[in-house]
């Protein structure tokens, strides 16, 4: 076989470059270049593997109640952005903290009422935030007002079925009161049955809360004649003994001006809907859930101020630390700069990722460069004073045996020039000691002859 030619052997690409600008060996320069490759490689890898996923399940609620309805309003605006929203509907609040906590449950946010989670370890979830306030409304039959609950004593009472918010609720209003079962009778129905029940008679009140209970359902009872809205009268006494309790005013006239309803100031309690996420939520992601809530939930409302939600007000979820960052200064600069989502999501993570290999890199690019010019300085330095040492020994009386060593020595000095790597910005320093040595040559014949 012919041997390769030189432009045969010569490396090409990153290994040429780095051959040619820095004076590497082959093997060095390639073994750099696969680093670069490798670190390269982890970079894309790292950037496609960090983006946000383009679906979000969601645990709602009940077809018509107040948690489906959000959730279907979520779905709407965060289309728009490209994201997916698959909602899952539930029995109501506790229902959806089982399916955040269940990892095998794919459930990745959910509506969930204060105080459901007092005595439960949630470290792996977080709150984004209240998003609304979840009012309880009891409704009784008569004619007479309630003015305590423990005047239900020995009544049939509906509290929603188990996994709703409604129940949990109920059952610890009534304990409270002293009610915890016979002569009472504790029913487990749904919102529609309870209405249904209450209406017929077949009942003597209900607990309804929007997580499980229809817009509709509630609307029928409040307009129902011989039904009447529980006004909490020790509000301020249940807010203090419930510290997840919020005290709220439906005033007068406020579900119809024409009918008066209600006929007077309606005081109410109940706790605030938090929207829960798992601990590992993309924070891109959180940021846009966010913004999208900000939209469904800070319109003014019946017991709401305009603005008022979301909030980051923390009960037994910790607020993650995007949430908080999202409440104190909004989005981040990329994405209010760029229109889209995902634009600005890939530019966000090549920032990320990029910033902080400069910081690095910055410094070693000034650092390496100038230590290698100075090892290969070294070396021009050794052999200038080996060279000096022989400019220093030739004088007019040499002898042949004289000449020929020091012909040998400023050989030996060639030989170890010629054998330098030396990296094409010091090309100069390299042909100029080259050419020293052969002046040193030519003074020392010119001595001998």
């Amino acid at each position: 076989m012919p041997p390769k030619s030189p432009s045969q052997e010569r490396p090409t690409g990153m290994v040429a470059f780095l051959t040619d600008t820095f004076g590497f060996s082959t093997a060095l320069a390639s073994v750099v270049a696969a680093l670069m490759a490798f670190v390269g490689l982890v970079v894309v890898v790292w950037v496609v593997r960090s983006a946000p996923p383009r679906t979000l399940t969601l645990s709602g609620g009940r077809p018509g109640s107040s948690f489906q309805w959000f959730a279907e309003s979520y779905k709407k605006a965060l289309a728009l952005h490209g994201v997916e929203l698959r909602i899952e509907p539930s029995g109501g609040s506790e229902e959806n903290l089982r399916r955040l906590e269940s990892k095998e449950s794919g459930v990745d946010i959910g509506f969930v009422q204060g105080g459901l989670a007092e005595n439960e370890n949630v470290s792996q979830l977080v709150s984004l935030g209240s998003v609304a306030y979840e009012p309880l409304w009891i409704f009784y039959s008569g004619p007479a007002p309630m003015s305590r609950l423990s005047q239900l004593e020995g009544k049939r009472i509906a509290l929603g079925i188990p996994g709703s918010g409604t129940h949990e609720l109920a059952l610890k209003l009534l304990k409270a009161n002293g009610i915890t079962g016979e002569p009472t009778k504790l029913i487990n129905l749904d919102a529609e049955q309870s209405a249904k029940g209450l209406l017929d008679g077949s009942l003597d009140a209900v607990f309804l809360m929007g997580d499980s209970a229809s817009i509709q359902t509630l609307r029928s009872l409040l307009v129902a004649p011989n039904v009447q809205l529980y006004s909490f009268s020790q509000a301020d006494a249940y807010v203090r003994r419930f510290n997840f309790l919020n005290r709220m005013v439906l005033p007068e006239g406020s579900i119809d001006l024409g009918k008066d309803l209600p006929a007077r100031d309606v005081a109410l309690v109940g706790p605030t809907v938090e929207l829960v996420a798992r601990s590992d939520l993309n924070s891109a992601l959180s940021d846009l859930v966010l913004e999208v809530a900000q939209q469904v939930h800070g319109r003014a409302g019946l017991l709401q101020k305009r603005g008022e939600f979301p909030a980051p007000l923390e009960h037994e979820f910790r607020i993650s630390e995007d949430a908080l960052r999202f409440y104190k200064s909004g989005k981040g600069y990329i994405y209010r700069a760029v229109g889209s989502f995902w634009l600005a999501s890939l530019v966000n993570r090549l920032l990320v990722v990029l910033v902080p290999l400069l910081i690095l890199l910055i410094p070693a690019v000034r650092f390496f460069p100038n230590a290698y010019r100075w090892t290969i300085q070294i070396r021009f330095y050794q052999c200038y004073r080996r060279l000096l040492h022989v400019e220093r020994d030739i004088t007019d009386k040499l002898t042949p045996e004289d000449q020929k060593a020091l012909l040998t020595r400023i050989d030996e000095i060639e030989l170890a020039v010629s054998r330098l790597k030396v990296p094409a910005y010091l090309a100069d320093q390299f042909y100029g000691l080259k050419g020293h040595i052969t002046f040193v040559r030519g003074r020392l014949r010119g001595a001998a002859a």
